[in-house]
C-alpha cells in the first residue's frame, strides 16, 4: 500500500493551504484511506483528494508518505493512474 501526500502547498476554500492525497497503486486504495481519515468522496477530482492542511499530519500518521508535489506527479503517472483534464 502506497498513499502519497504532497504539502499543503495549494491555496483553497476556507482561508486553507491545500495537499494532494494520491495512491501509487490503485483508486480502490486511495477510496480507502481516505474514508478511514474521514475526507469526504466529494473531495476526489479524477486521480486526487485534495485535503486540507488540518489532516495532512492524521494522514501520515495512517500511513500516508509525506513527498514534494513533484515526486508525487512521478509516483502516480508512473503507477498509470494520472488522469488528466479533458480538453473542452
Amino acid at each position: 500500500m502506497t498513499v502519497l501526500i504532497d504539502p499543503p502547498n495549494w491555496p483553497g476554500p476556507r482561508g486553507l493551504m491545500w495537499s494532494h492525497l494520491v495512491s501509487d497503486t490503485s483508486l480502490e486504495e486511495l477510496h480507502t484511506f481516505a474514508g478511514r481519515l474521514g475526507v469526504p468522496v466529494r473531495a476526489f477530482d479524477r486521480d486526487h483528494y485534495d485535503v486540507p492542511e488540518t489532516v495532512h499530519a492524521q494522514a501520515v500518521s495512517l500511513g500516508a508518505e509525506a513527498v514534494s508535489s513533484r515526486e508525487l506527479l512521478r509516483r502516480l503517472t508512473e503507477g498509470g493512474l494520472r488522469r488528466r483534464k479533458r480538453s473542452s
